[in-house]
């Protein structure tokens, strides 16, 4: 029998994620992941009127694949690929992660060239700008090893961060919203960290629900040269198979000038794959009340209650601050007493401190009243 709590997250990914409608085509997307839910997503799709269709993909038939992947290749699945995703009015990506590692000894080169001969004309071009997309990660053994939990209760947490009440959190950020787009000037302070950028003019976006599940931070984009300090970062990073830890950046008119880290040349062949992956093209803070500490998943991490991150890479173009990448490498700090502490400051203003928002109109944010 089929645990019901796969069928409600369903529920929520096809109705309120993505609002599939009657007659819309839908991509499920899945890696490594649980086929109930993917039979679970096909069935509701179903209910809803519209069209599914499925695309399974294997971690190590793709590490396979990447060892020996030529440009051309690349281009001819990307042509494929694009020319179904462009007939597509909804997607839902999700991914079970078995081995995090597993793609750990594909060069450099090839990632890269996967990154961008693939991934960013598929996604990048066509499914972030023109789909109501959905992703997320399942619940595997793996998971929750990297959480340092049971399997049974990582499924726990999982089902209840994922299948949250999204809509009072979505209404409790309109405040933070309109304060985050009246804003110039931001600092952020914190061990190792004394960071300076404007986000004046640039949008702020609210994302409850509707394209991560789970989800649970606000964004917007600094003005691309604006950026100037440092910014020491607490929360491992998987990217490209490798974990980055304690990554340390410094900025000058908004460009990465220096790297410090576990691995700074393999950070900086990262950061050398394109101009733009030298430039910021998201801030973000995190308000989920219900995830607490990393987990080294960005899914999770980045919508960590008390955290933010500042994205090394591409922009998004509801918040489009002018920087063009392959890269968009979602890099957390969080700001709660365990972790350090730290301040941010709008304007000269306090605003959030130790994790904790102290205005009274954004207090709604805080976890007490989330969850």
């Amino acid at each position: 029998m089929r645990d019901p709590r796969i069928d409600k997250l369903a529920r929520t990914l096809v109705r309120f994620s993505t609002q599939v409608r009657d007659g819309d085509n839908v991509l499920i997307q899945a890696t490594d992941a649980d086929r109930e839910l993917v039979k679970a997503l096909i069935e509701e799709v179903y209910r809803a009127g519209g069209k599914p269709f499925v695309w399974l993909r294997d971690a190590q038939i793709e590490r396979a694949l990447l060892l020996g992947c030529t440009a051309e290749q690349l281009e001819l699945r990307a042509r494929a690929d694009a020319m179904l995703m462009e007939r597509m009015q909804v997607y839902i990506g999700f991914t079970g992660i078995l081995n995090r590692a597993e793609h750990s000894d594909v060069p450099a080169e090839k990632q890269n060239l996967f990154s961008t001969r693939y991934t960013h004309p598929v996604h990048g071009e066509v499914r972030v700008p023109k789909t109501r997309w959905v992703v997320l990660r399942d619940a595997t053994p793996a998971m929750a090893q990297m959480a340092e939990m049971s399997t049974e209760a990582f499924e726990d947490f999982y089902f209840d961060v994922c299948t949250m009440d999204y809509s009072r959190m979505e209404a409790a950020m309109e405040p933070l919203k309109a304060l985050m787009e009246r804003t110039d000037r931001v600092r952020i302070v914190g061990p190792g960290t004394d960071l300076f950028f404007s986000i004046r003019g640039l949008p702020a976006i609210k994302c409850a629900g509707r394209v991560n599940i789970p989800d649970g931070e606000i964004f917007t984009a600094p003005v691309r040269e604006s950026v100037e300090g440092t910014l020491a970062y607490n929360t491992p990073s998987t990217h490209a198979g490798f974990s980055f830890e304690n990554m340390r950046l410094t900025f000058h008119q908004g460009r990465i000038v220096d790297v410090a880290c576990n691995d700074v040349e393999r950070a900086e062949r990262i950061f050398d794959q394109d101009e733009g992956a030298r430039y910021v093209g998201e801030f973000a803070l995190g308000v989920n009340p219900y995830i607490t500490r990393p987990m080294n998943n960005t899914l999770f991490d980045e919508k960590i209650m008390g955290s933010f991150h500042f994205t090394p890479g591409a922009c998004y173009d509801e918040c489009d601050n002018g920087n063009r990448s392959a890269l968009h490498w979602d890099l957390v700090c969080i700001q709660t007493p365990e972790h350090g502490g730290g301040e941010i400051w709008f304007d000269g203003v306090l605003v959030r401190k130790d994790g904790r928002f102290v205005l009274p109109e954004l207090e709604a944010l805080n976890p007490e009243r989330l969850r």
